[in-house]
């Protein structure tokens, strides 16, 4: 198996951080440091050993419940029912620790989400 394949075959848990026209704005959230979140989320990364990853998109909607993330599966995750999963108002670092404490677990599929957590998903349709 080549690099490449095995790296598909073993596809981690993502983290899919929205910094498009209202999350991660400092006017609309002037109490949060974006910058500072998106920092911290991506050492978490680095320092996981592969366990998880950071992407960032433009935006991913629902703009009314920003900031989102999407806490993607991991191949493994979605071979056992694991599908995409919307948080929103990812706004302070309560809200951080449980996002990494989830993607550190193995993510949907793999982990239940923190309770405090689920309080915090959203449909992405509704927006």
């Amino acid at each position: 198996m080549t690099d490449d394949m095995s790296q598909a075959a073993a596809r981690p848990c993502t983290l899919v951080v929205c910094r498009g026209c209202c999350c991660g704005d400092p006017v609309k959230h002037p109490g949060t440091d974006h910058a500072a979140q998106l920092a911290r989320l991506r050492a978490a990364a680095a320092v996981s050993d592969g366990g998880f990853t950071v992407r960032t998109s433009d935006c991913l909607g629902p703009c009314g419940q920003a900031n989102i993330v999407v806490v993607r599966p991991s191949r493994a995750g979605r071979a056992q029912g694991g599908r995409p999963t919307w948080v929103g108002f990812a706004l302070d670092d309560a809200s951080l620790d449980d996002i990494l404490t989830w993607a550190e677990a193995g993510g949907p599929g793999l982990a239940d989400p923190p309770p405090a957590l689920t309080l915090q998903v959203v449909d992405p349709r509704q927006g």
